[in-house]
């Protein structure tokens, strides 16, 4: 049977109708099938190859540094002396330190504060910045006092503002919390409250232009509140310039912390983390080179990743570049 056997005869068809197949439903069934925003999203993520390549690598560093240890049970502050300053082998793939300690096992363990320090200092800069942003946009009274508040940030030098933040409250939150928790906290947040500017700056600008929509008027001649209106109708509509953010907030933090271990003012010198290694290995950086590689390495591939991983999520969830 053809294609022309299956469809219903034309007599009786008004003029200028055309023949549906023979038992079809209405039109509606032809369409294609509804589609949700999230596979909108994912559909044009997956087109862009560097974003692919980027969440994978950001995806395995994490899986490594942190499912790592369960595989390699080496304790990464156990010292032994007659090993130190090995080059790589079967026992130690990355070769061992000054103190005869495991340097895959310490790239471990500094792996997992690294990227905890980072992830944590971005949660809290992106917390900040959202909602000073989205409160400066949508109120326009409070909009020059949190604009000036945040030029006053950004003015302010950032390193010697964290090096006296680490001063002035590193002794009281190792009192509180212990060596290690208390640094971890007063990292997090040093970074975090000093990184919060530039997603303030970014929301309050897209929130400005977002509540000027006709959607936007619309719901409010309806009467939703401004609750309403800032949770489902902004914010989801700002959330390509926050996810990018996010990604870029967590390579600044690890370069940050990196950057106050490699200085002396992070963690403690029996706390490994990426930038304490880099520390470390400068007293023999013309003996033992390798050293300064292996950190260096993941620091580089951990933001490059997050930095690709940003850029595929800003066209994924901005809807003009999907077409919506």
């Amino acid at each position: 049977m053809t294609d022309r056997d299956r469809l219903v005869p034309d007599e009786g068809l008004a003029p200028g109708s055309t023949a549906v197949p023979a038992g079809a439903g209405p039109l509606e069934e032809f369409s294609d099938p509804p589609r949700s925003q999230w596979r909108d999203v994912w559909d044009q993520f997956k087109t862009h190859k560097g974003a692919l390549m980027g969440g994978l690598l950001f995806v395995t560093i994490v899986l490594g540094v942190y499912i790592g240890p369960w595989l390699w049970t080496i304790d990464p502050t156990h010292i032994d002396i007659r090993a130190r300053n090995q080059g790589p082998s079967l026992t130690h793939p990355l070769g061992t330190d000054q103190l005869g300690r495991d340097m895959l096992a310490r790239m471990m363990a500094g792996g997992r504060t690294s990227v905890s320090v980072g992830i944590t200092a971005m949660l809290l800069a992106l917390g900040l910045g959202s909602f000073i942003g989205v409160v400066a946009g949508f109120y326009r009274r409070l909009d020059g006092p949190l604009m000036r508040l945040t030029d006053l940030f950004l003015a302010l030098p950032l390193l010697p503002l964290l090096l006296v933040m680490m001063l002035l409250f590193r002794e009281p939150l190792n009192a509180a919390f212990g060596p290690e928790q208390g640094i971890f906290i007063l990292i997090v947040c040093a970074i975090g409250v000093t990184s919060w500017m530039p997603t303030a700056r970014i929301v309050r600008g897209d929130v400005l232009a977002l509540k000027e929509r006709e959607f936007v008027l619309a719901a409010r001649s309806i009467g939703t509140t401004n609750t309403k209106l800032i949770t489902r109708h902004i914010l989801p509509n700002v959330l390509s310039p926050i996810m990018v953010s996010a990604t870029l907030g967590i390579a600044t933090a690890i370069i940050t912390e990196s950057s106050l271990s490699f200085l002396g003012l992070g963690f403690p010198p029996d706390f490994p983390t990426w930038g304490r290694l880099l520390f470390d290995a400068t007293d023999y950086l013309q003996q033992y080179p390798e050293r300064v590689v292996w950190p260096g390495l993941a620091i580089s591939l951990t933001v490059l990743s997050v930095n690709y991983l940003g850029d595929g999520l800003r066209d994924a969830l901005d809807p003009r570049i999907r077409g919506r």
